[in-house]
């Protein structure tokens, strides 16, 4: 797989926008009694625990699936969907090999990618995204609530655009990925000029500390 990644401004202001309130340390601050202290690039208002929480979508096979069932190991979760022209297909990418660099040293970690347009992104269709990118990147859909309630859980931005003609349109999005521990939840979050191998050395050290 070709490493494929880009840095883009866009991540911020979609951010900004969704109010998802996160600012960028510039250096490791004192985080008390904080388990990963060490491993923290980034600082979420009102802390990690205002991120994240249960959710239930239908999987790439078309079954019903809950946080549960998804986050059994240490997890990369990205929204987005399949219709996405460059920012989504580079992101995702961008994930799968960070993915790849922590299994060579032992470390598996799932990929996630979470559809914000479900009224277009079947299952199926999700598949067909998720097995070019990864071999066990998981695609979730579900129905409009559904799908919203997760994104609202994660403090993600969405925002459809008008269709054109011929019924096609765009869809605006926040586009951080997180790293979601199945014992601590949420704990990190990746900007878009991270870089796969950067990503890789954060999350490993996450999984350290968690042990």
């Amino acid at each position: 797989m070709n490493r494929i990644y880009a840095a883009s401004a866009l991540a911020l202001t979609a951010a900004l926008l969704g109010g998802i309130g996160v600012s960028i340390l510039l250096g490791r601050a004192n985080q008390g009694d904080d388990l990963f202290a060490q491993c923290r690039a980034t600082q979420v208002a009102g802390g990690p625990g205002n991120i994240g929480g249960p959710f239930e979508l239908v999987s790439e096979t078309g079954q019903t699936v809950t946080d549960a069932d998804i986050i059994t190991a240490p997890t990369l979760i990205y929204f987005g969907y399949t219709f996405c022209p460059d920012v989504c297909p580079m992101d995702n990418a961008r994930n799968a090999i960070a993915v790849e660099i922590l299994e060579e040293q032992g470390r598996m970690v799932t990929p996630v990618f979470v559809s914000i347009d479900p009224e277009r992104d079947t299952p199926e269709l999700l598949a067909d995204f998720t097995d070019n990118m990864h071999p066990r990147m998981i695609g979730l859909t579900g129905s409009l609530e559904q799908t919203t309630a997760a994104s609202q859980a994660y403090r993600t931005y969405f925002n459809h655009q008008e269709p054109d003609a011929d019924g096609y349109y765009l869809v605006d999005h926040s586009t951080f990925t997180y790293l979601v521990l199945p014992e601590h939840g949420f704990v990190e979050f990746f900007r878009r000029d991270d870089s796969p191998e950067e990503m890789a050395s954060r999350v490993a050290c996450f999984m350290d500390a968690a042990s």
